[in-house]
């Protein structure tokens, strides 16, 4: 039906997030249809980004250099260290230009039923980072999961000796949200967490 490079390529395309079997099988034959315009640029972009892409030997993002162009900016608040989960969570917070401290990456968060420990993610540089004296708050930007929960709770205990001030991002409400369509958690965080006007 198709050959051997059409099959391999429908087959690694199925491997992203987001794309299945079918979903691969459109944007196979949508980058083959659009082979010099989107494919061989596409190809380039992947072999250089697969070359030139390397881990942040400081905060643990993803970057052309190393350290990473936030760690290298000068303007950002040393005395602010924001720890995500992933990098895709550390890029979210660059998008609203509403943060310009440092951040940390653990790479994941604890999960016994996964194996996933301590030492598992990148916990012992946070420790070493959020105990140099430039560094005043440590806020912890993880996902409200259970994962999330759990390794929230395990740094606010390890950080607490660092003399550093602890926070969290507030969870609740989102902007434009209707309090009918929301879960039942959501609105007791949302309670919870409420502030004086």
């Amino acid at each position: 039906m198709i050959g051997p490079e059409i099959d391999r390529l429908i087959q690694l395309l199925a491997k992203l997030p987001g794309l299945g079997p079918r979903s691969a099988r459109r944007v196979a034959l949508h980058l083959i249809k659009r082979r010099d315009s989107l494919m061989l640029p596409l190809g380039e972009a992947v072999t250089a980004a697969a070359a030139g892409i390397r881990t942040c030997s400081v905060c643990g993002n993803l970057d052309s250099r190393d350290p990473c162009h936030i760690c290298a900016d000068g303007t950002r608040d040393g005395a602010l260290l924001c720890v995500v989960e992933d990098v895709g969570d550390l890029w979210a917070l660059e998008r609203t230009g509403a943060y310009r401290g440092r951040y940390h990456v653990l790479g994941g968060t604890l999960s016994a039923l996964d194996g996933v420990g301590p030492d598992d993610l990148s916990i012992p540089a946070l420790l070493d980072r959020a105990a140099r004296p430039e560094v005043g708050e440590v806020i912890l930007a993880l996902n409200a999961t259970v994962g999330g929960q759990t390794t929230a709770h395990y740094l606010s205990d390890r950080l607490a000796g660092c003399g550093v001030r602890l926070s969290r991002l507030a969870h609740g409400v989102p902007v434009g949200g209707e309090l009918d369509y929301l879960d039942d958690g959501t609105l007791t965080a949302a309670l919870r967490s409420r502030r004086s006007l």
